[in-house]
């Protein structure tokens, strides 16, 4: 009998003790989760003693030009990654970003080519090829496409919040306040990755900067229409007058009645899109399977003289396709 009491009282004393536990993760998980809410990443940088100059660098990434330090077409390719990594919030430099692009799919392909010299298998000019090749998609395509992921996800939640901004805005026009003060109000009111953007206009108006200006800078780093929208309001109401809060809260309905309608064409054309997703997917993926699974597929063939010029045209192909299939789904509303 004393045993079983023993017992239980230790059970009761464990379960007592695991509950509590858990209660203080859950409570202090929520607690993190209400500050990260509360405020976004320039305000976040600013707490924790950072200069407002400095937060300006890091955010809009000023540390590097990509027309002026990079010559010819690869300007054009700098500068799509350059807001590439703006839209994705990535505040890394760079140099960093780029060494990591491009030294990642030759430690990858150093990696593939010394399991294959430990294992004793042929080396030759195909499988090189082969190996070069898987490289690139695992250490090249599948960096390049998270960023563009997370770049798509934060410009999709920029175009959520920007009717919600115009909102606000129009209530602090119409509670008294100046246009700069009532943009200060959307910095500690809305969350990233638009509080953090209008904190950066607002610094570079501090600095000197016009406010037209800085909007316009703001509208090219996103490649928004409705910001552009905004902006184009902002500049007729300065020259011709009259109420800028209707005029923006009409710019909001008809925000929110484009956003609607490019839905329902997402809707209606889903199906489309899933097939063109699966059709520039599936042949990297099977790629990636057949190799790792049963390598020797490839590795048969792979010194045969036809197989490298057949390899590189069924790549091209590939690449013409997706490029094809990008612009057949490419809508616009």
């Amino acid at each position: 009998m004393p045993d079983t009491f023993f017992r239980a009282l230790v059970l009761i004393l464990v379960f007592a003790a695991v509950l509590i536990a858990v209660e203080r993760l859950v409570a202090a998980t929520a607690s993190r989760r209400g500050d990260s809410r509360a405020v976004n990443k320039r305000l976040a940088m600013i707490d924790k003693g950072m200069s407002r100059e400095d937060t300006l660098t890091i955010l809009r990434r000023q540390g590097f030009d990509p027309k002026g330090e990079l010559p010819g077409p690869l300007s054009r390719i700098g500068n799509r990654l350059h807001q590439l990594l703006i839209q994705a919030g990535v505040s890394a430099p760079n140099s960093q970003i780029i060494m990591f692009i491009m030294a990642l799919p030759a430690v990858v392909f150093m990696l593939l080519l010394g399991f294959m010299v430990l294992t004793g298998a042929v080396i030759s000019p195909g499988r090189l090829f082969l190996l070069a090749i898987v490289g690139i998609v695992l250490g090249g395509l599948l960096p390049v496409s998270y960023l563009r992921f997370r770049a798509a996800r934060r410009r999709k939640k920029m175009q959520e919040q920007f009717p919600v901004a115009l909102d606000i805005f129009v209530r602090g026009l119409r509670a008294g306040h100046p246009v700069a003060a009532a943009l200060d109000l959307l910095t500690v009111e809305m969350e990233d990755p638009i509080g953090s953007e209008f904190g950066l206009v607002v610094d570079e108006v501090t600095y000197g900067a016009d406010l037209r200006d800085a909007l316009e800078a703001m509208a090219e780093r996103w490649d928004l229409d409705d910001i552009r929208m905004f902006v184009v309001s902002l500049s007729v109401q300065a020259e011709t007058g009259g109420n800028l809060a209707e005029i923006l809260e009409n710019l909001s309905k008809v925000i929110r009645d484009r956003a609607a309608l490019f839905m329902k064409v997402r809707a209606l054309s889903s199906e489309g899109r899933m097939t063109a997703l699966m059709l520039s997917v599936l042949p990297l993926f099977a790629l990636m399977i057949v190799f790792f699974g049963n390598p020797d597929f490839y590795f048969d063939v792979a010194d045969d003289p036809a197989f490298i010029p057949s390899f590189a045209v069924l790549v091209l192909m590939w690449i013409l396709g997706v490029m094809m299939i990008r612009k057949m789904i490419d809508l616009k509303v």
